[in-house]
């Protein structure tokens, strides 16, 4: 009986290339992670990453219609004296986008920002409804990008404004 007798340093080359191909494939199984959107509140904040978004690429109408109706996974409460501090990452601000809010599901602003992080008074949110005269308890926002050259729907991020109850 022959056995093949392999040089140690072959042997250790042959384990260095292996492991390195097993460390390649590992990470070309992972997904990019999406850039994040993040909500401030005096010294509370939530972040997340896009509940919708196609690698930076826009949107189907349908889709982006159907994510926006979504409600958010990450609330942070207000007062109404608050300020609320919206911080994108820059992918969001780069190559003609910008971002927009939407309130519960509808356009909130004319024209999308190109600036990172932008602060509004929390007021804003609660305004009272004309036929009722009830202000909401909570406001689902929504940060959506789009791109201005070509108007389309890039991601959306999701958040619940809750504002605090008097105790």
């Amino acid at each position: 009986m022959t056995v093949a007798i392999i040089p140690a340093k072959a042997r250790r080359a042959g384990v260095v290339l292996g492991a390195v191909s097993a460390g390649l494939l590992v990470l070309s199984a992972c997904d990019k992670p999406t850039p994040l959107a993040t909500v401030t509140v005096g010294s509370g904040s939530v972040h997340t990453e896009a509940s919708c978004y196609n690698d930076g690429k826009a949107l189907q109408t349908a889709e982006a219609q159907a994510c926006l109706a979504k409600k958010a996974d990450h609330t942070i409460t207000v007062g109404p004296d608050d300020t609320v501090g919206f911080g994108v990452d820059p992918a969001l601000t780069d190559n003609d986008n910008g971002w927009a809010l939407f309130l519960n599901g509808q356009q909130a602003e004319a024209q999308p920002s190109t600036s990172t992080y932008r602060p509004i008074p929390a007021a804003s949110f609660f305004q009272p409804d004309q036929t009722t005269g009830q202000a909401p308890k909570s406001v689902q926002v929504a940060i959506v990008e789009s791109n201005k050259k070509t108007p389309s729907i890039r991601g959306i991020w999701h958040f619940e404004l809750k504002m605090k109850t008097s105790d």
